[in-house]
């Protein structure tokens, strides 16, 4: 059966401020990516996802776009993008960027504009006098996703205090108003400005929050904006669905059929569907497995409801372990298994305290990532998760950079440990930036960094770099085709193992304490060796095929 490229892609997610430095500035770059697509071609994925590149002030890591239709000075030139998307495309690799159109940076030119007083550019964002005599209190109880209330006051040009804006994240990142036909319009020409050039898709953060509810009433008191999972007036209201039908039309325009990939945190599965209708988004980001524990009856339910939820609107699923939001796989599985409903590991394990077993850590992330990639669908990988990265989890105070953390009353640290730039190979900063640079990475790289070298475990066959290189070799020449599914062991509490089978090739995993014997057949790879009588050990997956 033939499939459309992004139905069964293996895409790698590249936050370039911390990929590759080409210049020595400290800062990954446009130059520093291009000198890797061998790299990634050779490692076997199918697509890049690209963050954020455009011209930002950087108060989120680059969300907080001045400008949708340049490069951030930083990353280099739009004709460098250029060459950057034909040198991709000659390699063979697709290539996605993220568009960012709940907000803008507040250093964008309609926002200025806007605080200038012009009307026309004030009608673009969501400016609501303020409640109480002298409209002193927020228009509304709503809080932002990095902490403290999700509106800024503004001030008249006489110095009296003015109108409010909301920002549902941080206060440089103002909302826009899609209820105006200029802001909708707007969207849909720079969709066409990258299209032309050739970009593959994008990725739409926040896709859940252009759109808020009529009126936006108060929310109520709950913990926290981020990771919802129970509906809110500023997330998933129906009348995003439009504008996605919009975007739909724009993209089926181009002969190349440029996709989409909804960021969109919702309340269930089912919700997620919606996007998926055949005339709205391609696909949507499933994170579940962000949030499961390394345990089989919940990762076979996972997938399960994962995979009915879509089908339901004829997608397909999309699986993720890791990204740069969230505590990077390996120390998230060197932990304990945390206890309860998945809503609450995610906190758990934000900014947990607990000692990390990496050791324990990297041998269950070697199982986890066989698993989803042995399944049908889309996968997402996080760069350096093929080196086996850990988070990073002492940087100093000062030098976080994390609005959650610059604004967080509860002890969050933030994402920076899952955003340090990677180690490549050798020089003072594990080869991130040229060698002899005099600038330090933007985030601090610990002393052991070194360790994860891509240049050392290219030379290491059984290092966490040939194991994903092996495995999306696989992939490709044995799952490319077939998409039938079927569980065929385990998966029950108590179990501690599940299996299923994927066209011909069968996947098992052991998240328990006992080994776990094996069906007779030909072993195609394994995260980790198996016992001498040819069992499976704890902690460990393989793919093989049934003699």
């Amino acid at each position: 059966m033939s499939t459309a490229w992004w139905q069964d892609a293996v895409v790698y997610q590249v936050y370039i401020r911390s990929f590759a430095d080409g210049n020595g500035d400290g800062i990954g770059d446009l130059a520093g990516l291009r000198s890797k697509i061998d790299y990634l071609a050779g490692l076997g994925v199918d697509a890049l996802w690209i963050n954020p590149w455009y011209p930002s002030p950087q108060a989120d890591a680059g969300y907080d776009v001045a400008d949708y239709r340049d490069i951030e000075p930083d990353y280099g030139t739009l004709a460098e993008a250029d060459q950057f998307l034909a040198e991709a495309h000659a390699a063979g690799l697709k290539v996605i960027l993220d568009i960012v159109p709940n907000h803008t940076s507040s250093e964008h030119a309609w926002f200025r504009a806007a605080l200038e007083g012009d009307e026309a550019a004030r009608a673009r964002y969501i400016f609501r006098p303020g409640r109480g005599e002298a409209g002193e209190e927020p228009p509304n109880d709503w809080e932002s996703v990095f902490g403290g209330p999700a509106w800024r006051r503004t001030t008249n040009a006489d110095g009296t205090p003015g109108d409010w804006y909301l920002h549902l994240f941080a206060p440089e990142q103002p909302d826009l108003d899609w209820s105006n036909p200029e802001v909708r319009r707007e969207f849909e020409d720079i969709l066409r400005f990258w299209f032309d050039r050739g970009v593959d898709g994008f990725r739409i953060d926040v896709a859940h929050g252009m759109v808020k509810a009529d009126g936006m009433p108060d929310a109520g008191r709950r913990d926290s904006l981020s990771n919802n999972t129970e509906p809110h007036p500023a997330w998933d209201n129906d009348g995003v669905h439009e504008i996605y039908r919009a975007w739909r039309e724009v993209a089926e325009e181009y002969p190349h059929k440029p996709i989409f990939v909804a960021e969109a945190w919702v309340p269930s599965n089912e919700r997620l569907a919606l996007y998926l209708r055949p005339d709205e988004l391609h696909t949507a980001f499933q994170f579940d497995f962000l949030r499961a524990p390394f345990e089989a009856a919940f990762m076979k339910e996972t997938v399960d409801d994962a995979r009915s939820a879509v089908a339901a609107a004829g997608g397909v699923s999309t699986w993720v372990l890791s990204n740069h939001d969230v505590v990077r796989h390996v120390t998230r599985y060197a932990r304990s298994q945390p206890d309860g409903p998945v809503e609450s590991v995610w906190d758990r394990l934000r900014w947990s305290s607990e000692p990390a077993e990496l050791e324990l850590g990297v041998r269950r992330a070697r199982a986890a990532t066989l698993f989803v990639l042995a399944l049908p669908g889309t996968v997402y990988l996080y760069q350096g998760e093929e080196l086996g990265l850990p988070e990073v989890e002492d940087i100093p105070d000062e030098a976080r950079q994390d609005p959650i953390f610059l604004h967080a009353t509860n002890g969050d640290v933030g994402r920076d440990g899952c955003r340090v730039p990677l180690p490549w190979g050798s020089g003072t900063s594990a080869g991130f930036s040229p060698v002899g640079a005099a600038t330090e990475p933007w985030l601090p790289q610990p002393d052991w960094w070194a360790s994860y070298v891509a240049d050392g475990q290219s030379a290491d066959p059984s290092s966490v770099l040939n194991l994903y290189r092996a495995a999306l070799a696989l992939r490709r020449a044995r799952l490319g085709e077939d998409d039938t599914f079927e569980w065929v062991a385990g998966g029950s509490p108590g179990d501690g193992y599940v299996a299923f089978r994927h066209g011909a090739v069968e996947c098992w995993i052991n998240t328990g304490s006992a080994v776990v014997p094996l069906p007779a057949g030909d072993v195609l790879l394994a995260s980790s060796p198996l016992g001498a009588d040819g069992s499976l050990p704890a902690d460990t997956a393989v793919w093989l095929i049934r003699g």
